[in-house]
């Protein structure tokens, strides 16, 4: 099997049932998707996967094959963050900061959905879990990425 993974292609030989997480992290090195429940409720290994957002835990490689696979490493263009990266730094949303790739990735995707989501909106769209609870904070950074977005952010 071929993956195209951040714009490169990668050879697979495994067993086609491996969750699309262990071969991110551990045969292509995308150390930024992180293992966090193992059942798709936490969202710590959430990737984009032709542009939407997917629990890495429970895809079979075999179900990226053939698709654009983008982890936290390749959402940015260059050395230009995607606005939901500069929004976290600017809102200083991490704590312990294990949660937070997930949480850019399900957010940068729910942005590409509504371009400015209401509070309602991000509460029921970001179901990823933040065990430190910076869900104020995270609500701000989503409005700010929108803005960011749009090109009207102060």
């Amino acid at each position: 099997m071929n993956l195209n993974i951040n714009g490169e292609d990668f050879e697979f030989q495994g067993d086609e049932d491996m969750p699309l997480l262990w071969f991110l992290r551990e045969e292509a090195g995308f150390k930024g998707v992180k293992f966090g429940c193992g059942i798709a409720q936490c969202g710590a290994c959430t990737v984009h996967m032709d542009g939407r957002a997917v629990r890495s835990c429970v895809v079979p490689v075999a179900a990226a094959e053939g698709a654009a696979i983008t982890t936290i490493e390749g959402l940015a263009e260059g050395d230009r963050l995607h606005p939901a990266q500069q929004a976290w730094i600017e809102e200083d949303v991490a704590q312990c900061g294990y949660c937070q790739a997930g949480q850019i990735m399900a957010v940068a995707a729910l942005l590409e959905e509504n371009p400015a989501p209401s509070d309602a909106d991000i509460d029921a769209r970001l179901t990823n879990i933040c065990r430190c609870g910076t869900y104020y904070r995270l609500r701000k950074a989503v409005h700010r990425a929108a803005a960011l977005k749009r090109g009207d952010a102060r």
